[in-house]
């Protein structure tokens, strides 16, 4: 039994221990190509990629960077405001709350960003 679970371990090592790769490169491929198509500005060539590549808006577009720029930015820095209309709903804000608070010398108002 002992044996066993040497050999067991033995065989099991070079998977605790393998080291992956931070994207393969299908998805950077993939992603590159959804980029591309954001920045062209045409919405049948933008479409066309998001269901070739099966793209999950909801997951993809708050999370991709393209160039150092978020996918909404980076459409807007190359003129493709027909794409960037398109994916406006899926991005993230922020949200600001302003309070205004009654005090007894000055009207302030109270900004909150959370």
């Amino acid at each position: 039994m002992k044996k066993f679970l040497i050999i067991a371990a033995i065989a099991l090592s070079p998977m605790a221990f393998s080291v992956s790769a931070a994207m393969s490169v299908h998805m950077e491929n993939t992603l590159v190509a959804v980029c591309k198509a954001g920045a062209s500005n045409s919405l049948y060539k933008f479409r066309d990629t998001m269901k070739s590549y099966r793209i999950n808006k909801q997951r993809v577009f708050p999370r991709l960077v393209c160039n150092g720029e978020s996918f909404h930015q980076f459409a807007l820095s190359h003129n493709a405001d027909k794409t960037a209309k398109r994916i406006a709903p899926y991005m993230r804000g922020t949200v600001t709350i302003k309070d205004i608070a009654m005090t007894y010398g000055s009207d302030q108002i109270l900004a909150v960003n959370y």
